[in-house]
């Protein structure tokens, strides 16, 4: 068996292989498909200061070659994630990781400084893709000025690592991943979903209540690909990829194009135990390919 361990900040993952958050839930919800300690680690669902009960309905449609969504982050807030959803997971013997999302820069530090005392959350996933109510509603992450000071006053509440979640919706993402290293992250993790939309051409509406929405699946992977090759090339820290991950092959790529680790998110709906096949078949793929650790494939590109 090949060694499947890699590093984010100060953390060992068993294997390179994550779940997306959005897409496993809790963990819980997908117990009965998969073996959940096998995976290297899970990010649970965006979770805020309060709840929110999401956009209205419509908010997914299916598109060729991927999904949208508008599902607003629907959770029942940081408060019910301690109280209620902690206490069901953190038996897992793998890394449980919280993206962390908010509207207000006091939203993310309040949320941050709960989760400091979990001793099971080794790790939260900064979302940079929100809107920021106090500029207007531009997110976050679309600018270097903004999420370098949501960043940098995240990374001054929270003590544990820190992956700052990119958004593609950017002139140049290796920016902006250049000013959250610069300010502290541990890791940054791209590509967060594609704005698009999709039309009803019978009733010549928009087929989601919101209009736009993320797009993600198998139609966003080459701009992933060339996001997350781009963003290795300029900075230090690890990268995690992903956008349109689907099987072994896809998750390889990945590591070539300078991952250090990947998060399966879409095809979790289509195969609720893909993830747990891709750490299978990645260690079947280095063996076939004589490759003793995981990390010789990261950023083995040759060009």
């Amino acid at each position: 068996m090949a060694d499947l361990k890699v590093k984010i900040g100060a953390l060992e993952f068993k294997n390179p292989v994550l779940t997306a958050s959005g897409t496993f839930g809790y963990g819980p919800e997908f117990e009965d498909f998969l073996n959940i300690d096998s995976l290297g680690g899970i990010i649970v669902k965006g979770t805020t200061l309060e709840a929110r009960q999401g956009n209205a309905y419509p908010r997914m449609a299916e598109t060729p070659a991927g999904m949208l969504n508008a599902v607003g982050l629907q959770n029942k807030g940081v408060d019910a994630f301690i109280n209620d959803i902690y206490s069901k997971i953190k038996h897992y013997n793998t890394h449980i990781i919280v993206n962390v999302s908010g509207s207000k820069l006091e939203d993310y530090i309040t949320v941050v400084e709960k989760l400091n005392d979990l001793d099971q959350i080794p790790a939260i996933e900064l979302n940079i893709s929100c809107p920021n109510v106090k500029q207007g509603g531009m997110a976050f992450g679309t600018s270097c000025a903004s999420a370098t000071e949501v960043t940098k006053a995240v990374r001054a509440a929270y003590h544990k690592t820190l992956i700052v979640k990119l958004s593609p919706n950017v002139t140049s993402i290796a920016e902006i991943a250049k000013a959250v290293e610069d300010v502290g992250a541990d890791s940054v993790s791209l590509i967060n979903t594609v704005l698009g939309m999709a039309i009803d051409a019978e009733s010549r509406r928009p087929v989601l209540s919101t209009i736009t929405g993320g797009l993600s699946g198998p139609c966003v992977k080459p701009i992933a690909l060339r996001m997350v090759w781009q963003v290795s090339q300029a900075v230090k820290i690890p990268v995690i990829g992903l956008g349109g991950i689907m099987n072994v092959t896809d998750a390889v790529e990945f590591l070539l194009a300078g991952a250090t680790a990947i998060q399966v998110g879409t095809a979790n709906f289509i195969d609720p135990a893909i993830s747990e096949k891709i750490v299978h078949q990645l260690d079947a793929y280095c063996d076939n390919h004589r490759i003793r650790a995981v990390k010789e494939l990261i950023g083995g590109l040759i060009v």
